[in-house]
């Protein structure tokens, strides 16, 4: 294994386990607490649900993009796939939606590990970032989850 793709790795493992210890820490009422007002107005559990929805079909990207594909196509809306795979999910305790986030994201080192270096240059489009490297859509999947888990923080001290 290469230095980048065991510096990426590494990095969607710690991540990883520091989202699954984030939402695990959080109180009973701490899942109801509204963090995102547009849209569908996600509370704590819908982005953690957010954050299960958008890691499965990464990886299916991932793998498409590594084998050569294309990636998402041009029309693809983001929004609306969010808000549906989202959804979908309220019927899910928070404990089987980390037991998934988990799942998902130990699917996605191992897929991570697979790789060669030249695999990581592969360019693809992502739904978010456009036409990039795999290797920037990789580090994005970490840093998403930073972004939504500090905007998570952030409501649950306004609601303190």
């Amino acid at each position: 294994m290469t230095d980048r793709i065991a510096t990426l790795a590494k990095r969607l493992r710690e991540k990883g386990a520091a989202t699954a210890a984030f939402f695990r820490a959080l109180e009973p009422h701490d899942w109801s607490v509204t963090v995102y007002t547009e849209g569908g107005a996600w509370d704590a559990r819908q982005v953690l649900c957010h954050f299960v929805s958008a890691e499965e079909p990464l990886l299916r990207l991932f793998r498409n993009i590594a084998a050569g594909g294309e990636g998402v196509p041009e029309d693809f809306d983001l929004d609306a796939f969010n808000e549906g795979e989202v959804s979908r999910m309220d019927g899910l305790a928070p404990a089987d939606l980390i037991a998934r986030f988990e799942a998902a994201r130990a699917a996605t080192i191992a897929f991570v590990e697979g790789l060669e270096d030249a695999d990581l240059d592969r360019v693809g489009r992502h739904p978010f970032l456009g036409v990039d490297r795999l290797e920037a859509f990789l580090k994005l999947l970490y840093r998403h989850n930073m972004l939504h888990e500090r905007d998570v923080r952030r409501a649950l001290d306004g609601a303190a």
